[in-house]
């Protein structure tokens, strides 16, 4: 269930900025969204995994202060963000 290798790398070649990036906050969000959907659906398959629903709140709140961080710095990269991701404000 982890996110890791190709399918990791596929999202940080989509959504970076230039050629060596790997932590600007366009990648990071992708790739916790990326984490989102996946405990999503594993929770729609064990609803009483409460361990990995707080793992899931945790992430939500993180891409949630990195995408007003996003927001603060350069408005049209969040909005283009959002819109890639398919995110609601």
């Amino acid at each position: 269930m982890a996110f890791a290798g190709p399918q990791k790398q596929e999202v940080i070649s989509k959504y970076r900025t230039h050629a060596t990036d790997t932590g600007s906050p366009e990648v990071q969000v992708a790739i916790m969204t990326e984490r989102v959907n996946q405990l999503t659906e594993h929770l729609r398959a064990h609803p009483k995994d409460h361990n990995s629903r707080r793992g899931l709140l945790k992430q939500v709140a993180k891409r949630r202060k990195l995408l007003d961080y996003l927001l603060k710095i350069a408005e049209p990269r969040y909005k283009a963000l959002i819109e890639a991701l398919n995110i609601r404000k």
